[in-house]
């Protein structure tokens, strides 16, 4: 089980990079057409956000990319009921079906990521596993029921669906295009209640 869950986070840390990739290549890369009308002043537009992600009084600075990819990262919420384990027979000869085991609710949390416009989200199968109810809470707070389109418990990959339009969505980058030693960048959205609202976390990793 362990295993699983570890290959998954592994998968999504992928994805992540590849997200922060698609940033990255978002940022550096410049439309021809615009490049052509304005030649010194792209130029000069591409040094800066160069510089801008490389350093920044001598630190990193991954604000531009963060900034590309949250709203594209959603809160996934499900809700289960469990079985109950087998019954004690001495606890129910003496105080009978006041103390039965009964189903209980099961609350699940995680991260996923939009990859259409239209409301198709990748997240992890062991979130969603044996749910009878998935929420996706976006970043503008707003909640969609979701349906399980599909999954993979052996990549702990699952896709889902939700009724809306015109979503912000993230494009996947090309990994193979990734360096050894580069910096990428996991994007979250773990926790989100009416308690406690623990959405848009970024995290910095080298390749």
């Amino acid at each position: 089980m362990k295993m699983k869950y570890l290959l998954g986070s592994l998968l999504m840390a992928v994805l992540g990079a590849a997200i922060a990739l698609f940033a990255y290549t978002k940022i550096v890369d410049r439309p021809a057409a615009t490049q052509s009308k304005e030649t010194r002043l792209a130029e000069r537009n591409a040094d800066a956000l160069l510089t801008s992600l490389s350093m920044q009084e001598g630190q990193i600075d991954f604000t531009y990319a963060a900034e590309m990819t949250v709203h594209g990262v959603v809160h996934v919420r499900t809700k289960s009921m469990v079985s109950p384990q087998a019954s004690n027979p001495f606890w129910e000869y003496f105080y009978g079906d006041r103390y039965t085991p009964r189903p209980r609710e099961v609350k699940g949390y995680g991260s996923g990521v939009i990859i259409s416009e239209d409301g198709y989200i990748i997240t992890n199968d062991h979130v969603i596993d044996d749910a009878e109810n998935v929420e996706v809470r976006l970043n503008d707070k707003r909640v969609f029921e979701a349906k399980i389109i599909g999954k993979d418990p052996s990549t702990d990959i699952a896709l889902l669906k939700i009724e809306a339009k015109g979503l912000p969505y993230i494009k996947y980058g090309d990994s193979d295009k990734l360096r050894l030693g580069e910096w990428v960048l996991a994007v979250g959205n773990p926790f989100s209640t009416s308690e406690l609202d623990l959405t848009s976390t970024v995290t910095a990793g080298i390749v």
